[in-house]
């Protein structure tokens, strides 16, 4: 059919299907109020063309599919106060089939619109803006709203009052504005547990998942792109404890803000993340969090090292170096070289546990002698303190000469000296000999010198490199 103006079917009442395939409607085609019932009661518009707008809001509703598959529509969709109810479960079944479409204007689905079946904006391409504020979208079996690779050249507003019952799917979607799920409300299908499905979705703006929003499951953001922020400011994440609440791994974007209402009881993944500033609330800090490969420039609030380190220590993998790394090497570009000794200290004890028997044993000498080379003065200190004790005892309990003279004047200093650096000669070591007690005391001089002399090395080859 080809109307040459637009087409006014406000308020019709159809007790049966609906057919427009492959129409064409010059100006604008008009739904509104009207009312399509009945067990088959489909509207059937497959790859209708429509210059103008589409509206099918203002009251109206329909029993069956509303099947818009592959449309052109020059303007705006209008789905503001319409209650769609679907033709029941199985492939192909939706309740608002919008897939593959060409929207020259905006979606405004906002005000009362209702849908009980699966809806699907599946790799359409939208102009403007979707608008689903205050909408009910209701499939706890499945995925109530697929948008998979959907193109939105403005927002997609879901603020203030949506709620959602079954999955949304925005994977790969490119969205030239932002995504705004402001004081939503998204409950998970028990069949899959994830409320919010968008890898590696595109956003030129914000994506808010703030101020009162709620997740009952899982939030799957891996590979995202989001040029600005992506904040979870007041938001609550419901899930099971050891159950993934929010996977974020390999997302990039300007700000990560991850100040919850309240500590989440799963793991929150944010492994390979990017950011430039990343914010969140010690009072909220997740059970879990994964941690492994994120890279940050700068962290808020500016806590401590001590403060810091238990954020370090929820990975549910266990002991990873990287995440202590990179926390050290920010505190470094701030300024802040003893935070970022202490950070590197506790990534040493931490390793500890993962190490064999030998090397666990040396490293508790490390860091008792001179803190794995970040406490260099401690060395010192043992040092001057085994000095004066070798000092006195060998000024009571004079060593023997050995071999032939002449013999450099004994001096207990130089003598213990002598024996505590090693691969240097004062003469007194070769020329007196000690016996019995204080032989076994110079033997442990010897030793210890040789441990504190290679710990201070490798202590001062890890200042070097960090200058």
């Amino acid at each position: 059919m080809s109307v040459d103006e637009y087409m006014w079917a406000a308020g019709m009442d159809c007790a049966g299907p609906f057919y427009l395939n492959n129409a064409r409607v010059q100006d604008a085609l008009v739904f509104r109020g009207a009312t399509i019932s009945g067990p088959e009661g489909y509207l059937q518009m497959p790859e209708i063309t429509v210059g103008g707008g589409l509206s099918l809001g203002h009251g109206f509703s329909c029993t069956g599919m509303v099947n818009l598959c592959g449309a052109s529509i020059g303007a705006s969709v209008d789905l503001s106060d319409t209650t769609l109810t679907g033709p029941g479960t199985g492939p192909g079944r939706y309740a608002l089939h919008l897939g593959c479409a060409q929207i020259g204007g905006d979606i405004q689905a906002d005000g009362g619109f209702v849908v009980h079946g699966p809806a699907t904006l599946a790799d359409t391409s939208i102009r403007g803006s979707v608008v689903l504020k205050g909408a009910h979208l209701n499939f706890p079996s499945g995925t109530a709203l697929m948008a998979g690779r959907i193109h939105i050249g403005g927002d997609l507003d879901c603020r203030h009052g949506l709620t959602v019952h079954g999955t949304i799917n925005l994977a790969d979607a490119r969205i030239g504005g932002s995504v705004q799920f402001d004081a939503a409300e998204l409950t998970a299908p028990d069949s899959s547990r994830t409320v919010l499905r968008a890898n590696g979705i595109d956003v030129g703006g914000v994506v808010n998942l703030r101020d009162g929003f709620i997740a009952h499951g899982r939030i799957r953001l891996s590979s995202a792109t989001i040029r600005s922020a992506l904040s979870f400011n007041d938001a609550l994440l419901d899930t099971a404890v050891d159950e993934e609440a929010l996977i974020c791994r390999g997302t990039t974007a300007a700000v990560l803000l991850l100040r919850l209402r309240e500590a989440p009881l799963g793991i929150v993944d944010l492994s390979s993340t990017r950011v430039d500033l990343l914010q969140d609330e010690p009072a909220a800090w997740p059970a879990y969090l994964t941690m492994e490969g994120t890279v940050y420039d700068n962290l808020r609030p500016g806590l401590s090292a001590t403060e810091r380190l238990p954020w370090l220590r929820r990975d549910p993998q266990g002991f990873t170096p990287q995440p202590y790394e990179q926390l050290a090497s920010v505190y470094q570009r701030h300024g802040r070289d003893a935070d970022a000794r202490t950070v590197l200290v506790a990534k040493q004890r931490s390793m500890r546990s993962t190490l064999a028997l030998p090397a666990r044993m040396w490293s508790l000498v490390q860091d008792a002698t001179v803190g794995y080379g970040y406490r260099p003065l401690r060395a010192v200190w043992l040092l001057l303190c085994l000095l004066a004790l070798g000092s006195t005892l060998f000024s009571i309990w004079h060593p023997t000469p050995v071999g032939g003279g002449p013999y450099p004047r004994f001096q207990p200093v130089i003598y213990t000296l002598d024996l505590l650096l090693p691969l240097v000669d004062l003469s007194q070591e070769r020329a007196y000999s000690s016996s019995g007690a204080m032989q076994w005391i110079a033997i442990v001089l010897i030793g210890t010198g040789w441990l504190l002399a290679t710990t201070v090395a490798a202590g001062a080859g890890r200042v070097l490199r960090r200058t």
